[in-house]
């Protein structure tokens, strides 16, 4: 299935097994810069290696069997699909030992690597997750005005609308609209249309909950059509497209996507400005894992940060499923606390259950002097 939402990954998140073990898969299928040969041999090449790993495991028969079902199971699942795969990346899950798979088709290309661990590795898919936002791209002229959903750099037509509006506005012998006398000039039935295309863009939004809201219009329709949108949309509405109605959707999608990728970076640029500030000041930010651990562990992360790709082995309680550096056994607990492979990975799963948000750094960035990994907090205790 196709990685569309939040909450296919906290489902995946859940799945835990107390008798063996989960095999995580990850291959980046990009054909642009690999040929389907080579993305072929790249998989084979990780099973196989996953094999030889698994073969030296200190592991019981009934567990090295299930595991060694599970590469058996990914390496057929390949040399099926892979040919005609038309995705980025991949992404599988199997625990044979408890008839547990699931399949991931990702938009963006992850590092081919086989993880093998209690439950699903989903920080791969966090990362990729984290960097798309759904947004609606509402485009509008006269005659017509047309709604699309965008994500994961897809796009689709939601609803379009016809209007009677003609197409000249004529005052006193001029064509045209004077920006700061659009109230003035502007005929009752385009005030109605534009009206109308507000109302519809809020019906849309209640079905859809779209994150940010581009416009594609003339200048001179915005001030108007601004101020009769819902307080919701004017939140949500990020910035303008050059685009109209009769453009290809793969126009409109290849100027929203530059838009986007525009906004992310401010948007991270900002959100590490503010956690470097509130750390200056003594605020509402902690940085290090040790400490962001011990706020993730309290409930108290509104927004963690991790630089991507960054990895740490580390503890995890068994009974409260606290998180530790190296805490040989749960202080609130009292009891001894198991080994984990990445608690990096952990923390990205703590995180989705308590409804916090995780942003993952491309590096190099500032974040790399707080050890890579910090938190903003809802509170400070």
């Amino acid at each position: 299935m196709k990685l569309l939402n939040r909450d296919q990954i906290e489902s995946l998140a859940k799945f835990k097994s107390d008798r063996f073990q989960t095999t995580s898969f990850f291959l980046d299928t990009k054909k642009r810069t690999k040929t389907k040969k080579e993305v072929v041999l790249a998989a084979k090449n990780l099973v196989a290696k996953a094999k030889s790993r698994v073969h030296q495991m200190n592991l019981d028969k009934e567990k090295k069997n299930s595991l060694l079902k599970d590469l058996d199971k990914i390496s057929k699942f390949c040399a099926r699909k892979l040919t005609s795969y038309k995705y980025s990346g991949l992404a599988l899950f199997s625990c044979a030992g408890e008839d547990f798979w699931h399949e991931f088709f990702l938009p963006n290309s992850p590092r081919n690597r086989v993880i093998i661990d209690q439950n699903p590795y989903i920080r791969p898919l966090s990362a990729i997750y984290t960097e798309y936002t759904r947004i609606c791209s509402l485009v509008i002229d006269r005659k017509e005005a047309k709604w699309y959903d965008i994500f994961m750099g897809e796009i689709s037509l939601i609803d379009s609308m016809k209007s009677d509006v003609p197409s000249q506005v004529k005052e006193g012998g001029r064509e045209g609209i004077e920006l700061s006398q659009i109230e003035k000039h502007t005929t009752s039935r385009l005030r109605d249309y534009l009206k109308k295309t507000a109302q519809k863009t809020f019906s849309i939004f209640k079905k859809n909950k779209f994150d940010w809201l581009f416009l594609g219009c003339r200048d001179e329709y915005r001030p108007v059509f601004n101020s009769l949108l819902h307080p919701y949309l004017k939140e949500r509405l990020k910035g303008q497209i050059k685009a109209i109605p009769n453009d290809s959707p793969t126009k409109i999608l290849d100027k929203a996507l530059k838009l986007k990728k525009q906004l992310k970076t401010l948007e991270k640029e900002d959100i590490l400005k503010t956690y470097i500030a509130e750390l200056k000041k003594g605020g509402l930010s902690v940085y290090g894992l040790k400490n962001t651990l011990r706020k993730l562990n309290r409930g108290e992360v509104h927004t963690l940060l991790i630089t991507r790709h960054f990895s740490k082995a580390g503890k995890i309680c068994p009974k409260c499923s606290f998180l530790f550096v190296d805490e040989a056994k749960c202080p609130s607990c009292q009891i001894k606390t198991d080994p984990v492979t990445d608690v990096i990975d952990e923390a990205v799963e703590a995180a989705f259950g308590k409804n916090s948000h995780v942003k993952h750094i491309n590096p190099p960035s500032k974040l790399k002097q707080y050890g890579d990994i910090g938190a903003i907090l809802r509170y400070k205790t």
